[in-house]
Protein backbone atom coordinates (compact mmCIF):
# COMPACT_ATOMS: atom_id res chain seq x y z
CA UNK A 1 0.00 0.00 0.00
CA UNK A 2 3.00 2.27 0.64
CA UNK A 3 4.48 1.57 -2.85
CA UNK A 4 1.41 2.62 -4.29
CA UNK A 5 1.17 5.76 -2.24
CA UNK A 6 4.79 6.75 -3.62
CA UNK A 7 4.31 5.75 -7.29
CA UNK A 8 1.33 7.84 -7.13
CA UNK A 9 2.79 10.42 -5.23
CA UNK A 10 5.70 10.39 -8.22
CA UNK A 11 2.98 10.49 -10.46
CA UNK A 12 4.37 7.40 -12.70
CA UNK A 13 0.95 6.12 -13.45
CA UNK A 14 0.57 9.15 -15.48
CA UNK A 15 2.97 7.61 -18.09
CA UNK A 16 1.44 4.38 -18.11
CA UNK A 17 2.56 0.94 -17.11
CA UNK A 18 2.69 -0.17 -20.84
CA UNK A 19 5.24 2.30 -21.92
CA UNK A 20 7.40 1.45 -19.14
CA UNK A 21 7.45 -2.15 -19.88
CA UNK A 22 7.41 -1.79 -23.38
CA UNK A 23 11.15 0.58 -22.66
CA UNK A 24 12.27 -2.07 -20.91
CA UNK A 25 11.62 -4.94 -23.04
CA UNK A 26 13.30 -3.23 -26.18
CA UNK A 27 16.52 -1.94 -24.23
CA UNK A 28 16.52 -6.11 -23.16
CA UNK A 29 15.82 -7.56 -26.72
CA UNK A 30 18.23 -4.19 -27.94
CA UNK A 31 21.50 -5.66 -25.06
CA UNK A 32 20.87 -9.46 -26.62
CA UNK A 33 21.05 -8.73 -30.38
CA UNK A 34 24.00 -6.82 -29.69
CA UNK A 35 25.74 -9.14 -27.35
CA UNK A 36 24.93 -11.81 -29.74
CA UNK A 37 26.26 -10.40 -32.50
CA UNK A 38 29.43 -9.14 -30.77
CA UNK A 39 30.15 -11.95 -28.94
CA UNK A 40 29.62 -10.23 -25.74
CA UNK A 41 28.49 -12.22 -23.26
CA UNK A 42 28.19 -9.21 -20.41
CA UNK A 43 25.95 -7.23 -22.83
CA UNK A 44 23.63 -10.69 -23.43
CA UNK A 45 23.63 -11.25 -19.74
CA UNK A 46 22.57 -7.00 -19.24
CA UNK A 47 19.80 -7.84 -21.69
CA UNK A 48 18.43 -11.34 -20.30
CA UNK A 49 18.32 -9.03 -16.97
CA UNK A 50 16.40 -6.23 -18.64
CA UNK A 51 13.90 -8.27 -20.17
CA UNK A 52 13.69 -10.21 -16.84
CA UNK A 53 13.05 -6.83 -14.70
CA UNK A 54 10.34 -5.70 -17.92
CA UNK A 55 8.49 -9.00 -16.93
CA UNK A 56 7.97 -8.40 -13.20
CA UNK A 57 7.26 -4.85 -13.59
CA UNK A 58 4.83 -6.12 -15.98
CA UNK A 59 3.58 -8.45 -13.18
CA UNK A 60 3.86 -6.34 -10.42
CA UNK A 61 1.44 -3.73 -12.92
CA UNK A 62 -0.48 -6.58 -13.37
CA UNK A 63 -1.45 -6.64 -9.33
CA UNK A 64 -2.14 -3.56 -9.05
CA UNK A 65 -4.44 -3.17 -12.36
CA UNK A 66 -6.32 -6.10 -10.68
CA UNK A 67 -6.59 -4.54 -7.46
CA UNK A 68 -8.10 -1.31 -8.66
CA UNK A 69 -10.15 -3.17 -10.78
CA UNK A 70 -11.42 -5.28 -7.88
CA UNK A 71 -11.66 -1.79 -5.15
CA UNK A 72 -13.72 -0.12 -8.47
CA UNK A 73 -16.19 -3.14 -8.37
CA UNK A 74 -16.52 -3.41 -5.19
CA UNK A 75 -17.64 0.97 -4.84
CA UNK A 76 -19.82 0.35 -8.11
CA UNK A 77 -21.76 -2.10 -5.76
CA UNK A 78 -21.90 -0.54 -2.98
CA UNK A 79 -22.96 2.53 -5.07
CA UNK A 80 -25.95 0.38 -6.85
CA UNK A 81 -27.09 -1.39 -3.39
CA UNK A 82 -27.21 2.41 -2.32
CA UNK A 83 -29.17 3.47 -5.26
CA UNK A 84 -31.63 0.49 -4.90
CA UNK A 85 -32.51 1.11 -1.10
CA UNK A 86 -33.43 5.07 -2.08
CA UNK A 87 -35.50 3.68 -4.87
CA UNK A 88 -36.90 1.46 -2.47
CA UNK A 89 -37.59 3.85 -0.12
CA UNK A 90 -39.02 6.17 -2.69
CA UNK A 91 -41.26 3.70 -4.12
CA UNK A 92 -42.66 3.24 -0.39
CA UNK A 93 -42.67 7.17 -0.33
CA UNK A 94 -44.90 7.35 -3.14
CA UNK A 95 -47.52 4.93 -2.47
CA UNK A 96 -47.78 6.63 0.84
CA UNK A 97 -48.63 9.90 -0.72
CA UNK A 98 -50.91 8.04 -3.10
CA UNK A 99 -52.50 6.75 -0.67
CA UNK A 100 -53.02 10.16 1.55
CA UNK A 101 -54.15 11.95 -1.78
CA UNK A 102 -57.43 9.01 -1.70
CA UNK A 103 -58.32 9.82 1.75
CA UNK A 104 -59.90 12.21 3.89
CA UNK A 105 -58.41 13.78 6.90
CA UNK A 106 -60.17 11.61 9.31
CA UNK A 107 -58.98 8.76 7.07
CA UNK A 108 -55.34 9.58 6.92
CA UNK A 109 -55.34 10.27 11.30
CA UNK A 110 -56.28 6.68 10.84
CA UNK A 111 -54.21 5.16 8.21
CA UNK A 112 -51.25 6.67 9.14
CA UNK A 113 -51.45 6.65 12.84
CA UNK A 114 -49.14 3.76 13.39
CA UNK A 115 -46.93 4.63 11.07
CA UNK A 116 -46.30 7.81 12.85
CA UNK A 117 -46.33 6.54 15.87
CA UNK A 118 -43.26 4.49 15.19
CA UNK A 119 -41.48 6.91 13.48
CA UNK A 120 -41.69 9.32 16.10
CA UNK A 121 -40.46 6.42 18.62
CA UNK A 122 -37.30 5.40 16.43
CA UNK A 123 -36.30 9.33 16.46
CA UNK A 124 -36.31 9.78 19.53
CA UNK A 125 -34.10 6.29 20.28
CA UNK A 126 -31.85 7.94 17.80
CA UNK A 127 -31.36 10.83 19.71
CA UNK A 128 -30.91 8.47 22.80
CA UNK A 129 -28.09 6.49 21.24
CA UNK A 130 -26.37 9.48 19.52
CA UNK A 131 -26.17 10.79 23.51
CA UNK A 132 -28.55 13.87 22.80
CA UNK A 133 -29.89 13.75 25.79
CA UNK A 134 -31.52 17.40 25.69
CA UNK A 135 -33.04 16.72 22.67
CA UNK A 136 -34.24 13.19 23.75
CA UNK A 137 -35.83 14.75 27.08
CA UNK A 138 -37.52 17.61 24.98
CA UNK A 139 -38.95 15.54 22.08
CA UNK A 140 -40.44 12.88 24.62
CA UNK A 141 -42.05 16.62 26.69
CA UNK A 142 -43.52 17.94 23.15
CA UNK A 143 -44.87 14.19 22.64
CA UNK A 144 -46.75 14.43 26.28
CA UNK A 145 -48.61 17.56 25.75
CA UNK A 146 -50.54 15.25 23.24
CA UNK A 147 -53.41 13.13 24.40
CA UNK A 148 -52.86 10.87 21.61
CA UNK A 149 -49.21 10.50 22.58
CA UNK A 150 -49.09 10.09 25.94
CA UNK A 151 -48.87 6.23 26.51
CA UNK A 152 -45.80 6.17 24.36
CA UNK A 153 -44.09 8.98 25.56
CA UNK A 154 -44.26 7.12 28.85
CA UNK A 155 -42.45 4.00 27.70
CA UNK A 156 -39.88 5.99 26.15
CA UNK A 157 -38.96 8.12 29.15
CA UNK A 158 -38.59 4.94 31.21
CA UNK A 159 -36.34 3.60 28.00
CA UNK A 160 -34.38 6.71 28.06
CA UNK A 161 -33.94 6.74 31.94
CA UNK A 162 -32.82 3.27 31.75
CA UNK A 163 -30.36 4.20 28.96
CA UNK A 164 -28.94 7.18 31.17
CA UNK A 165 -28.41 5.17 34.22
CA UNK A 166 -26.59 2.36 32.27
CA UNK A 167 -23.01 1.15 32.13
CA UNK A 168 -21.20 1.93 28.84
CA UNK A 169 -20.95 -2.16 28.25
CA UNK A 170 -25.32 -2.06 28.99
CA UNK A 171 -25.45 0.77 26.37
CA UNK A 172 -24.12 -0.90 23.56
CA UNK A 173 -26.36 -3.95 24.34
CA UNK A 174 -29.13 -1.93 24.55
CA UNK A 175 -28.48 -0.34 21.27
CA UNK A 176 -27.65 -3.63 19.38
CA UNK A 177 -31.25 -5.21 20.60
CA UNK A 178 -32.84 -2.33 19.34
CA UNK A 179 -31.10 -2.70 15.71
CA UNK A 180 -31.49 -6.16 15.84
CA UNK A 181 -35.51 -5.41 16.56
CA UNK A 182 -35.49 -3.39 13.37
CA UNK A 183 -33.74 -6.12 11.81
CA UNK A 184 -36.48 -8.75 12.52
CA UNK A 185 -39.36 -6.04 11.49
CA UNK A 186 -37.37 -5.54 8.33
CA UNK A 187 -37.19 -1.79 8.35
CA UNK A 188 -33.40 -2.23 6.79
CA UNK A 189 -32.51 1.52 6.52
CA UNK A 190 -33.16 2.60 9.76
CA UNK A 191 -31.61 -0.59 11.29
CA UNK A 192 -28.31 -0.03 9.09
CA UNK A 193 -28.23 3.80 9.90
CA UNK A 194 -28.42 2.82 13.49
CA UNK A 195 -25.78 0.22 13.30
CA UNK A 196 -23.44 2.64 11.67
CA UNK A 197 -24.07 5.35 14.24
CA UNK A 198 -23.24 3.05 16.93
CA UNK A 199 -20.39 1.63 15.14
CA UNK A 200 -19.04 6.01 15.31
CA UNK A 201 -20.59 6.01 19.09
CA UNK A 202 -18.12 3.03 20.14
CA UNK A 203 -15.49 2.72 17.89
CA UNK A 204 -14.05 0.25 20.25
CA UNK A 205 -16.32 -2.23 20.61
CA UNK A 206 -16.33 -5.34 18.98
CA UNK A 207 -20.16 -6.49 19.84
CA UNK A 208 -20.89 -2.52 18.03
CA UNK A 209 -18.58 -3.70 14.89
CA UNK A 210 -20.63 -6.83 14.81
CA UNK A 211 -23.57 -5.77 14.49
CA UNK A 212 -23.63 -5.36 10.29
CA UNK A 213 -22.72 -8.55 10.41
CA UNK A 214 -25.91 -9.99 12.47
CA UNK A 215 -28.33 -7.87 10.12
CA UNK A 216 -26.61 -9.28 7.22
CA UNK A 217 -27.75 -12.93 8.80
CA UNK A 218 -31.15 -11.64 9.30
CA UNK A 219 -31.42 -10.45 5.92
CA UNK A 220 -29.94 -13.25 4.50
CA UNK A 221 -32.44 -15.64 5.96
CA UNK A 222 -35.73 -13.14 5.17
CA UNK A 223 -34.42 -12.69 1.25
CA UNK A 224 -34.04 -17.14 1.14
CA UNK A 225 -37.17 -17.43 2.91
CA UNK A 226 -39.08 -14.87 0.58
CA UNK A 227 -37.04 -16.71 -2.42
CA UNK A 228 -39.22 -20.60 -1.08
CA UNK A 229 -42.17 -18.41 -0.71
CA UNK A 230 -42.05 -17.07 -4.71
CA UNK A 231 -41.02 -20.31 -5.69
CA UNK A 232 -44.23 -21.59 -3.92
CA UNK A 233 -46.69 -19.11 -4.96
CA UNK A 234 -45.06 -19.92 -8.99
CA UNK A 235 -45.88 -23.35 -9.06
CA UNK A 236 -49.48 -22.48 -7.47
CA UNK A 237 -49.83 -20.18 -10.20
CA UNK A 238 -51.30 -17.90 -7.71
CA UNK A 239 -50.35 -14.53 -9.60
CA UNK A 240 -51.43 -12.39 -7.12
CA UNK A 241 -49.56 -13.59 -3.35
CA UNK A 242 -46.68 -14.14 -6.69
CA UNK A 243 -46.33 -10.07 -7.23
CA UNK A 244 -46.88 -9.51 -4.06
CA UNK A 245 -43.61 -11.29 -3.19
CA UNK A 246 -41.62 -10.07 -5.85
CA UNK A 247 -42.48 -6.65 -4.75
CA UNK A 248 -40.75 -7.37 -1.06
CA UNK A 249 -38.26 -9.46 -2.88
CA UNK A 250 -36.89 -6.39 -4.95
CA UNK A 251 -34.58 -4.91 -2.89
CA UNK A 252 -33.03 -7.79 -1.17
CA UNK A 253 -31.54 -8.58 -4.70
CA UNK A 254 -28.71 -7.94 -6.64
CA UNK A 255 -28.56 -7.31 -10.33
CA UNK A 256 -27.17 -10.62 -11.11
CA UNK A 257 -30.31 -12.22 -8.96
CA UNK A 258 -33.29 -10.00 -10.56
CA UNK A 259 -31.54 -11.16 -14.31
CA UNK A 260 -31.92 -14.86 -12.92
CA UNK A 261 -35.95 -14.12 -11.80
CA UNK A 262 -36.45 -12.39 -14.70
CA UNK A 263 -38.12 -14.94 -16.73
CA UNK A 264 -40.76 -16.22 -14.34
CA UNK A 265 -41.43 -12.72 -12.99
CA UNK A 266 -42.50 -11.81 -16.69
CA UNK A 267 -44.73 -15.13 -16.63
CA UNK A 268 -46.10 -13.78 -13.84
CA UNK A 269 -46.96 -9.97 -14.65
CA UNK A 270 -48.66 -11.80 -18.30
CA UNK A 271 -50.84 -13.61 -16.34
CA UNK A 272 -51.95 -11.20 -14.29
CA UNK A 273 -52.52 -8.94 -17.15
CA UNK A 274 -54.25 -11.81 -18.71
CA UNK A 275 -56.18 -12.48 -15.77
CA UNK A 276 -57.16 -8.54 -15.12
CA UNK A 277 -57.83 -8.40 -18.79
CA UNK A 278 -60.78 -11.40 -19.02
CA UNK A 279 -61.95 -9.59 -16.09
CA UNK A 280 -62.27 -6.33 -18.13
CA UNK A 281 -63.74 -8.13 -20.67
CA UNK A 282 -66.56 -9.90 -18.71
CA UNK A 283 -67.73 -6.57 -16.96
CA UNK A 284 -67.70 -4.87 -20.28
CA UNK A 285 -70.14 -7.65 -21.62
CA UNK A 286 -72.46 -7.98 -18.56
CA UNK A 287 -72.55 -4.07 -18.82
CA UNK A 288 -71.23 -3.79 -15.19
CA UNK A 289 -69.32 -0.51 -15.99
CA UNK A 290 -68.21 0.64 -12.18
CA UNK A 291 -66.60 -3.18 -12.39
CA UNK A 292 -64.86 -2.37 -15.28
CA UNK A 293 -63.85 0.86 -15.09
CA UNK A 294 -62.44 -0.29 -11.52
CA UNK A 295 -60.19 -2.99 -13.26
CA UNK A 296 -59.73 -0.69 -16.17
CA UNK A 297 -57.93 1.62 -13.92
CA UNK A 298 -55.75 -0.97 -11.94
CA UNK A 299 -55.09 -2.05 -15.48
CA UNK A 300 -53.55 1.37 -16.56
CA UNK A 301 -51.96 1.47 -12.97
CA UNK A 302 -50.32 -1.50 -12.68
CA UNK A 303 -49.41 -2.15 -16.43
CA UNK A 304 -49.09 1.32 -17.50
CA UNK A 305 -47.12 0.26 -21.11
CA UNK A 306 -48.96 -2.28 -21.99
CA UNK A 307 -51.16 -2.29 -25.28
CA UNK A 308 -54.31 -3.20 -22.89
CA UNK A 309 -54.03 -0.22 -20.85
CA UNK A 310 -53.18 2.33 -24.31
CA UNK A 311 -56.51 1.07 -25.36
CA UNK A 312 -58.43 1.53 -21.87
CA UNK A 313 -56.62 4.41 -21.23
CA UNK A 314 -58.57 6.34 -24.72
CA UNK A 315 -61.96 4.70 -23.39
CA UNK A 316 -61.44 5.77 -19.83
CA UNK A 317 -64.19 8.63 -20.42
CA UNK A 318 -66.97 6.62 -21.97
CA UNK A 319 -66.51 4.29 -18.85
CA UNK A 320 -66.87 6.76 -16.14
CA UNK A 321 -69.73 8.14 -17.96
CA UNK A 322 -71.61 4.51 -17.60
CA UNK A 323 -70.18 3.90 -14.63
CA UNK A 324 -72.13 7.06 -13.47
CA UNK A 325 -74.97 5.96 -15.20
CA UNK A 326 -75.07 2.94 -13.45
CA UNK A 327 -74.76 4.93 -9.86
CA UNK A 328 -77.63 7.13 -10.84
CA UNK A 329 -79.78 4.17 -11.91
CA UNK A 330 -79.07 2.20 -8.53
CA UNK A 331 -79.80 5.36 -6.42
CA UNK A 332 -83.05 6.41 -7.80
CA UNK A 333 -84.82 3.61 -9.48
CA UNK A 334 -88.04 4.69 -10.25
CA UNK A 335 -86.48 7.89 -11.94
CA UNK A 336 -84.44 5.00 -13.94
CA UNK A 337 -87.68 3.44 -14.87
CA UNK A 338 -88.68 6.95 -16.39
CA UNK A 339 -85.46 7.27 -18.54
CA UNK A 340 -84.69 4.20 -20.65
CA UNK A 341 -81.92 5.71 -22.07
CA UNK A 342 -79.64 6.22 -19.03
CA UNK A 343 -79.87 2.48 -18.21
CA UNK A 344 -79.64 0.57 -21.75
CA UNK A 345 -76.22 -0.63 -23.22
CA UNK A 346 -75.28 2.19 -25.45
CA UNK A 347 -74.28 0.97 -28.89
CA UNK A 348 -72.37 2.23 -31.70
CA UNK A 349 -68.34 2.69 -32.52
CA UNK A 350 -67.21 4.14 -29.23
CA UNK A 351 -68.70 1.50 -27.18
CA UNK A 352 -66.00 0.67 -24.44
CA UNK A 353 -64.90 -3.05 -25.70
CA UNK A 354 -62.40 -5.12 -24.14
CA UNK A 355 -59.09 -4.69 -25.69
CA UNK A 356 -58.42 -7.18 -28.24
CA UNK A 357 -62.02 -8.69 -28.79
Amino acid sequence: MKIRTALKRFQLWRFGWHVLIALLATIGIVYSLVGTIGDNESLGTIGILVMIVAFWVAFFAFLLSNQETIRSIKENGDRLDNVGEMISRNNNLLAQIAQAVRLGDAAKSIAFRDAERTELAEAVIAKLHAHEFDATNAMISAMERKTEYQSLAAQLRQTAQQYRNATEKERIRQAVNHILKLGREYRWTQAYRAADNLIRAYPHSHEAKGVRAKLKQIRDARKKELLALWDEAVLAKDTDRSLEILKELDPYLTPSEGLALQDAASSVFKMKLHNLGVRFSLAVTENQWRSALETGRQIIQDFPNSRMAHEIRGKLDILELRARHENRSQDQPAQTASVPHATRSPAGPDHASAPGT
